[in-house]
């Protein structure tokens, strides 16, 4: 072996002192392979198994995933003493494009603040997986932990993070997250619920919603929360009052022009979100409709804008910057190994905020 591959030996410890029976590379005595014999078995320099093991991003992701692969199979991680974290917490977002994102970004920026790091910031434009050259770029720059917002990661960048000590937390899901994953999340369906009992108990029979995208558990949730309270009151639900939205304000203004020009209109509508509630306010207004004289509505997260529109929106408060607190110090808390990632899984409370939105229905 030469010295540099020796000192690039010492770059990496095994989690056992023997490799696994079932390693590819494992001599009959027991030892554990050096980085220059797996890299012989993977087809590479000992120097390119020595960036992989040290989140260098000058790998091509096959090469990446080979030698990860056989990494993991011999039980080779970093030292923690040696991990040298860059002061940083990494957000991404699937979308940066609303004040939705300015309440997470706060959230996290108050923790990281207080912990003396820094917030990098990415967006996946609009994909529920970032692209294939995050997690090396992630990977490169070492950060105590990465917060990913409505996304998730692929299997290869799992095992990537991991395999550096870069702990991770999903906020507000899009999908199911697994056990394995820790993440924070929202009472959405009791949401859902609670919006549409304020418009039932207001006298609405005619109650429309428009959703978000069907692939996010959130959309999903909120929607079944909207169908319990209508089958508890003894309501059928009329799957023809439902419109599935994005959560942008243009989807809302598209989909409630829809619902209002029916002849059997909604006299309310959930709408899923406050940016499709307010959506939904200019459809009225370019109706002739008025806001909650002839439709009452009701919006989810209570944005800040939420307070300031006319009338004020009635809406399902989503703290989303404790949320984001939330996932800040969660992601701290693995990366300082005081918290066990298999069983974490929160989900703050929502709560129904009345303004002036809605009403009594009018007599129609």
């Amino acid at each position: 072996m030469t010295a540099r591959e020796t000192a690039e030996s010492r770059t990496a410890v095994p989690e056992t002192r023997s490799a696994p029976s079932t390693a590819p590379t494992a001599s009959r005595s027991g030892r554990t392979a050096t980085l220059a014999e797996i890299a012989r078995e993977a087809g590479v320099s000992a120097p390119t198994v020595s960036k992989v093991l040290n989140g260098r991003a000058d790998v091509a992701p096959g090469t990446r995933t080979r030698v990860e692969d056989l990494l993991r199979a011999h039980g080779y991680r970093r030292r923690r003493a040696e991990t040298g974290r860059s002061p940083l917490i990494d957000l991404v977002f699937h979308e940066l494009e609303s004040a939705w994102a300015m309440e997470v970004i706060r959230g996290v920026e108050n923790v990281a603040r207080d912990a003396g790091l820094s917030v990098v910031l990415s967006e996946s434009a609009g994909r529920l997986t970032p692209g294939r050259t995050w997690a090396d770029q992630v990977a490169a720059r070492r950060p105590h932990g990465v917060i990913l917002v409505l996304s998730d990661l692929d299997e290869s960048q799992r095992a990537l993070l991991t395999s550096r000590s870069i702990p991770f937390v999903v906020m507000d899901p899009a999908g199911d997250p697994g056990a394995d994953v820790p993440s924070i999340g929202a009472t959405n369906w009791q949401g859902g619920l609670a919006a549409t009992r304020h418009l039932i108990e207001l006298g609405h029979r005619r109650i429309g919603a428009i959703t978000g995208p069907s692939r996010m558990m959130c959309s999903r949730a909120r929607l079944d929360g909207y169908r319990a309270a209508l089958e508890t009151a003894g309501m059928t639900v009329d799957q023809s009052m439902v419109r599935t939205g994005d959560f942008h304000h243009e989807t809302g203004y598209r989909q409630g022009l829809d619902l209002l020009r029916r002849p059997d209109r909604p006299t309310a509508v959930f709408a899923g979100n406050d940016l499709q509630a307010l959506g939904l306010y200019e459809a009225a207004r370019e109706l002739g409709l008025r806001v909650p004289e002839d439709l009452s509505v009701v919006g989810f997260d209570d944005l800040p804008v939420a307070r300031w529109v006319g009338p004020p929106l009635t809406t399902v408060r989503q703290p989303l910057t404790e949320m984001a607190e939330a996932a800040a110090k969660l992601v701290l808390d693995l990366a300082r190994e005081q918290t066990a990632p298999s069983a974490t899984r929160i989900d703050l409370a929502t709560s129904l905020v009345v303004r002036s939105s809605t009403a009594p229905p009018p007599e129609l």
